[in-house]
């Protein structure tokens, strides 16, 4: 499974900490990680919440990456952001147990995690947690035992729901406002990452037709 990480502009100054202990779980598990930062707090670009929900669902959509891992100050903004979008299931997590049922249960392709609020002393380590209870299974096998089948089912019907309430993306980024949508994709390494592992057409001509190869 390939795993973008993407930071906003309050808490960039993480990433590299927040990156290490995510390849730390991942990576022996055999999944890659892939940080599209922002890397700095001074980086240029400076990604909103509502930014990294349209990078995220662009990545998503497009298999570029299989599951997103984000966050904000509360976690809250950027999980908002997040499920706006088609394809992007995003689950608010704050203890490695959100982690765990949020895999089981929900079976979604991105977490947003509050990086400011509460996050203090040992914080690093409760992070570490929330990545080895959320990655350490295969997702969608369902909690308690007794409750798979309607969990499964019920899944499969919320995905069904979202197809139907959401447009195409391939619609929605050019009807987004230009400078807001080029921000989201002006990362030092976005067109590398992007261009490299996107697996559908349609959705990199459309973000090629916005800012270019």
């Amino acid at each position: 499974m390939r795993i973008a990480l993407i930071n906003e502009n309050s808490q960039a100054s993480k990433n590299e900490m927040i990156c290490t202990t995510l390849k730390k779980v991942v990576e022996p598990l055999g999944h890659e990680v892939v940080n599209y930062g922002m890397y700095t707090a001074e980086q240029e670009n400076q990604l909103t919440y509502v930014m990294v929900g349209i990078l995220a669902a662009t990545l998503l959509n497009s298999g570029a990456a299989d599951f997103v891992v984000t966050g904000c100050g509360t976690g809250e903004g950027a999980m908002l952001a997040c499920t706006a979008f088609p394809g992007v299931l995003c689950g608010h997590i704050v203890t490695p147990l959100d982690g765990f049922l949020f895999r089981q249960v929900n079976d979604g392709n991105a977490i947003s995690l509050p990086f400011a609020e509460g996050f203090g002393w040992g914080g690093e380590i409760n992070l570490q947690y929330i990545f080895e209870k959320t990655f350490g299974c295969e997702g969608g096998q369902g909690y308690p035992p007794e409750r798979v089948v309607p969990e499964q089912r019920n899944k499969k019907i919320l995905d069904g729901v979202k197809a139907v309430t959401h447009r195409e993306l391939t619609e929605i980024l050019p009807s987004l406002d230009p400078e807001l949508v080029k921000t989201a994709f002006g990362g030092p390494k976005f067109k590398e990452y992007f261009y490299r592992d996107c697996r559908d057409e349609k959705i990199a001509a459309a973000v090629e037709a916005m800012i270019g190869r």
